[in-house]
């Protein structure tokens, strides 16, 4: 019978990492955010990771793993899969290393994150889009890879880049002395998670690690639920960073191992801590670089008094997806509603519904109309924003009493995603 035993870093494998690193990574601030300190009653660092010069922590890992092949490897170039970070990473290592590589990404990856990789690589990359998510991605790489004969970069399920996104957990033992309490550690496909949370295992056990995922995309929670790596059938991918259907076989068991919990975060709370970030202390993150604050909500009876490291895993973020966050923060906040509105065909509905019916803060941002004949009620599809969640009731109330009302469409998914 073939007994399967897991892998874990040695620090010594961290620490070569680190030496490897030395000259293309930055040394990224670890900074004590008074904001969420003073809000959670905690000391609340958060590890810049956004401020590497590809915007990520994924340089760690990619760069580790290429600069380990051999000279025949080299020579026959790289393949890797990526919804964006990852791929910047081994973009910039092929154009530094002088190594050819094909990068996939899927199809919905933001033109933003597509160019920037397309500007770190520069002639050694060629670009391919393919698919809907990061899985599909992976596939037609490996399928390349076999073909071809060349190397596959694992954007996490590999020896070489969990010993690099370790290296993390090095800088932030070295950046403060004092005791720490918690790291909070985002969570895609578990590279960077399994890689810290071996470092503390080892250097500062009472630590603990908690791990973050997307509400619409938990496969690591799934897979720690059932012991084993399952492929979800279908995620969210708003946190394209963090939004895999399968996690990898060697991060699974360290994680499973090492993390003290795991928490999902829905995709609205995330939406508002990226404005949040943004608006308090001038820090642009994308969805899943700010995983990690927006956990400390989940955390806050736990972290009291506590020292807290929050890492915060990037910044590429595309500004064209600014109203969809805005609109998903509105929609968790509860102060976005849609509804179906039915209007009587007579003169002067319209006025009544927005002097009556709408209180005074009430604003209308979204108004469809529909009208047809021989037909007593007109629809609209009408989305009304809040300035407290206090005035929905009132708002249903006034709506149903002078029938107004057709349907809420917030609780409707399904038909939801089709109207608005």
């Amino acid at each position: 019978m073939q007994v399967t035993t897991t892998y874990y870093p040695s620090i010594n494998d961290v620490r070569k990492a680190a030496h490897v690193l030395k000259e293309v990574t930055s040394l990224t601030p670890l900074i004590k955010n008074s904001n969420y300190s003073t809000k959670y009653k905690a000391n609340i660092l958060l590890k810049r990771e956004d401020l590497q010069q590809v915007r990520s922590y994924k340089i760690r890992g990619a760069y580790n793993k290429i600069s380990s092949l051999s000279d025949t490897e080299k020579e026959k170039g790289i393949v890797c899969a990526s919804a964006g970070n990852h791929s910047q990473g081994v973009a910039f290592a092929c154009r530094k290393l002088h190594i050819k590589g094909i990068i996939f990404m899927p199809a919905p990856t933001p033109k933003q994150k597509i160019e920037q990789v397309q500007m770190f690589g520069g002639e050694n990359i060629e670009i391919i889009l393919k698919g809907d998510t990061f899985d599909d991605a992976y596939k037609a790489a490996k399928e390349v890879c076999d073909a071809q004969g060349k190397v596959f970069i694992h954007p996490f399920d590999d020896e070489k880049v969990i010993e690099g996104q370790a290296t993390i957990g090095l800088e932030i033992l070295e950046q403060t002395k004092q005791p720490i309490d918690y790291v909070i550690v985002p969570v895609g496909g578990g590279g960077l998670a399994s890689g810290l949370s071996s470092v503390f295992k080892m250097l500062s056990p009472d630590t603990k690690i908690i791990g973050v995922e997307p509400a619409g995309a938990p496969s690591m929670k799934t897979a720690i639920e059932q012991n084993k790596v399952v492929a979800l059938n279908k995620i969210d991918k708003f946190v394209d960073g963090a939004a895999v259907k399968r996690v990898g076989e060697k991060t699974f068991q360290i994680c499973k191992e090492n993390l003290h919990k795991i928490l999902t975060i829905p995709e609205g709370k995330v939406c508002q801590t990226i404005l949040e970030l943004y608006n308090k202390d001038a820090i642009v993150v994308e969805p899943a670089g700010a995983l990690t604050a927006a956990a400390l909500d989940f955390l806050q009876d736990e972290i009291n008094g506590k020292t807290v490291i929050c890492v915060v895993s990037g910044s590429n973020n595309d500004i064209t997806r600014t109203p969809e966050i805005k609109e998903r923060a509105l929609l968790y906040a509860q102060l976005k509603h849609y509804f179906i509105v039915r209007f009587p065909q007579r003169a002067g509905a319209l006025k009544e519904f927005v002097a009556e019916i709408l209180g005074p803060d009430d604003d209308i941002t979204h108004f469809q109309y529909t009208k047809k004949a021989n037909r007593e009620t007109d629809v609209a599809v009408v989305g009304v924003e809040l300035k407290n969640t206090k005035d929905f009731e009132p708002l249903l109330t006034r709506m149903k009493t002078h029938n107004f009302f057709g349907e809420y469409l917030n609780n409707k998914p399904d038909l939801f995603q089709f109207l608005v």
